[in-house]
């Protein structure tokens, strides 16, 4: 009998933990419940390239006695790949399962500028199946891989890349048109070769369809730039100490893998890079990236999910994502969702993060024809300091043009019209930033959603920013600003409206403004605001284009 109870009461344990997984499982995740993001792990057997007979002369091509080393350290089960100090001329490298391919101090591992070396492959461009030139760092479904060490990687990336004559000085401009490569008939634009620049005169040269032979991307090859790094399709990778820099196109990019962890890495890429983004994470689930640095030419930590019908289609949000303690300079912005959205992104956690210099610093971007949801994202303790254009901005019209004009550069404002809602119609909704201190912007937050579709549920807490204007909200509803802090250059106005919706200002702290408030359009409720001192500003409230007074309260 007691041999009985015993048993019954085991089994009662063991159920009870089932079931409390099981309730864990279901919670939603949260700061206090983070996604847990699996561990590489790996033999410690080393392969030295050397002896697989590698040369550090800077001369010799690497290419085959590294991936040599790489496949019979596979074979054996995995371990550690050598990349001792010196200078390794390579062409592409193709990871395997269980290895890790470590980087000694001092040691380059520097691709050759030979595109010949590159062969033609079936990729991903922007969301889109596309022929590229194989990526320098090469995997595809593949399992615990590694990238760790102490040195640099470089993609060789200004050999590939067109540089705008605005980006640069006369100096510089003069240069590069030396070295070689053609100018477009503008004087704008300089592209490495003449093929580069007959391709770039075409719609999406480097989309794959029944219509497009093996000799019609031969022909725009120059044109079709890998990205340095991508792993397609791989599980447990770690991506730990290794500078990677001067890509050709992205920098880092994991595409539907599962397991990532990026720790202590830095991005480097020249400021005026085109598409020389930081780290692109694409359609991939639980994911850290820790400690790392990004310098580049293009958005510096960015989310996406693939490209419109393509994206949709293949259904993988990116997901379970943290993102703490990194360092983005230079980028068009510091951590970025979009544009290519269209699998969605959900369960991102960012922290201890700060932005110095670039263009915008959290930069939440799509467009109408991408559809997708976006969802559940959660910003905290977040520093920006110079930030060119918003220190924080939300819009359903990006245009795929840099987020600051350059000079002399005009735009067009978006037309605004209504359209029907469809699965090409984004969501943007459920983000959360608290404790957010900016020193210096264009303008403090921009907030902008489509008239069929409006930015929904966003809680801006604990903020203080500096910036030239204040804050605008157009198309947008159950918006919430808690003790926010604004220092502006006396705007006019401080906050402006545009068929607003549930908007809730609270303890609104600022120094001072021609014109408080600007409503504006016919679809406009429930605007209130309270702790705000409006007799600091010249006047109160101002309603154009259908407005009415009634939607704005304005409390003590």
């Amino acid at each position: 009998m007691k041999k009985i109870v015993t048993t019954i009461f085991t089994l009662i344990f063991f159920a009870s933990l089932v079931a409390n997984a099981q309730t864990k499982a279901k919670q939603p995740y949260s700061w206090s419940n983070l996604p847990v993001i699996a561990k590489t792990s790996f033999k410690t057997d080393t392969f030295n390239i050397v002896k697989f007979g590698a040369k550090n002369d800077g001369i010799t091509l690497n290419t085959k006695a590294i991936n040599d080393a790489i496949i019979a350290c596979n074979k054996k089960g995995g371990g550690v790949v050598v990349v001792p100090k010196g200078m390794w001329l390579t062409g592409p490298i193709e990871l395997k399962s269980n290895v890790n391919l470590h980087l000694q101090k001092n040691s380059l591992l520097q691709f050759t500028r030979d595109f010949d070396q590159y062969p033609l492959v079936a990729s991903n461009w922007e969301g889109l199946a596309q022929m590229r030139n194989q990526s320098p760092l090469w995997a595809t479904n593949q399992t615990n891989i590694a990238v760790t060490g102490y040195g640099i990687i470089d993609g060789a990336g200004d050999a590939w890349r067109m540089v705008k004559k605005d980006k640069l000085n006369e100096s510089q401009w003069s240069k590069l048109v030396a070295s070689g490569g053609v100018v477009t008939e503008d004087k704008k634009t300089w592209y490495p070769s003449e093929q580069s620049l007959k391709a770039a005169k075409l719609k999406n040269p480097g989309e794959i369809t029944p219509a497009k032979t093996p000799e019609f991307f031969k022909s725009v090859k120059d044109f079709l730039r890998p990205n340095l790094l991508v792993f397609t399709s791989c599980k447990k990778i770690l991506l730990e100490g290794v500078t990677f820099q001067n890509s050709p196109a992205w920098n880092i990019h994991p595409l539907m893998c599962e397991d990532l962890t990026v720790r202590n890495v830095y991005a480097k890429n020249a400021w005026y890079a085109q598409n020389g983004d930081g780290i692109d994470i694409e359609s991939c689930k639980n994911v850290l990236i820790e400690g790392s640095t990004f310098d580049v030419g293009d958005d510096g930590i960015c989310i996406k999910s693939g490209r419109d019908a393509a994206g949709r289609k293949r259904g993988m949000p990116t997901e379970n994502v943290i993102i703490r303690n990194s360092t983005v300079y230079h980028a068009h912005g510091g951590f970025v969702i979009g544009s290519e959205m269209s699998g969605g992104a959900k369960n991102i956690f960012v922290s201890d993060c700060s932005f110095i210099g670039t263009d915008i610093g959290l930069r939440f971007k799509t467009t109408r024809g991408r559809g997708g949801v976006v969802e559940n994202i959660f910003v905290k303790n977040i520093n920006m300091t110079g930030i060119v254009g918003e220190a924080i901005l939300f819009d359903m019209y990006y245009a795929a043009v840099d987020p600051v004009p350059l000079k002399g550069e005009k735009r067009d404002a978006p037309k605004v019209e209504l359209l029907p809602v469809t699965e090409e119609t984004p969501i943007f909704r459920d983000f959360h930033i608290t404790d957010v201190v900016c020193d210096g912007a264009s303008k403090a937050v921009f907030i902008r959603g489509l008239p069929e579709m409006s930015i929904s549920n966003i809680t801006l807490d604990n903020m203080t920013i500096k910036a030239k204007e204040g804050i605008d909200i157009q198309e947008a509803k159950n918006i919430k600003l808690t003790n926010v802090n604004l220092i502006t250059s006396d705007t006019d106005p401080l906050i402006n409206i545009q068929n607003g919706n549930v908007i809730e200002f609270k303890n609104i702290n600022y120094n001072s403004a021609q014109l408080l408030f600007r409503i504006s359009g016919d679809r406009n409720s429930a605007i209130k605001s309270s702790g705000l001192d409006a007799t600091k500003a010249k006047a109160k409230s101002e309603f154009l284009a259908g407005a009415d007074e009634k939607t704005l309260q304005i409390n003590k």
